[in-house]
């Protein structure tokens, strides 16, 4: 299944660079993860509850950067099981660049399977979550960088909104796949 997406992040690329490397903001932007924890500079480890129809399942895997080339992105690939539910890999390049009025624009294209129960209800139904979910994810970034922004020099508080923290359910290769699949930013972990 491929998957691919832009996206216009209001915040410096340096500040999504950032928070596209953070555990802690991934941890708050991913949709379902229970746990994520990073194990080296290019290598994650996650716990995903997910919910695709009619198949729930706690997904476990890890996600793997390469061709890192900060700030302006890195390839994710990753593969998570969740026992009888089956299994998802994937693999999502994430781009940034530089925006009109100081944005950052992400842009990603993934490769993901699916298979066990998964597989079995169809990649249109696991598709449409995996983008409906991507989306969310960087619903949540956006807000997350947004919040990061400095208070104005005159001392008034930043108008940003928090992030919120997103507990829907969905494979971390799908959202990582469709990033991160960002993250990538995500079927690998289902994913």
């Amino acid at each position: 299944m491929k998957l691919e997406g832009e996206r216009a992040i209001p915040a410096p690329r340096a500040r999504v660079w950032a928070a596209l490397n953070d555990p802690a903001a991934l941890e708050a932007c991913i949709p379902g993860v229970e746990s994520l924890e990073k194990r080296s500079d290019t290598e994650f480890a996650a716990t995903v509850a997910a919910r695709i129809g009619p198949v729930n399942a706690r997904f476990r895997g890890v996600v793997t950067l390469s061709d890192i080339d900060p700030p302006n992105g890195y390839r994710i690939s990753g593969e998570g099981t969740g026992g009888a539910a089956g299994f998802a890999r994937g693999a999502a390049a994430v781009r940034l660049a530089d925006a009109e009025g100081g944005a950052t624009r992400l842009v990603w294209e993934a490769d993901a399977q699916v298979g066990g129960r998964l597989a079995q209800i169809g990649s249109r139904l696991v598709g449409g979550a995996a983008r409906r979910l991507a989306g969310e994810f960087f619903d949540a970034l956006s807000e997350h960088v947004a919040a990061a922004e400095p208070a104005p020099e005159d001392g008034a508080p930043a108008a940003a909104a928090p992030a919120r923290r997103l507990r829907r359910l969905l494979p971390w290769a799908g959202a990582a796949a469709a990033v991160l699949a960002a993250a990538a930013l995500l079927l690998s972990l289902a994913g």
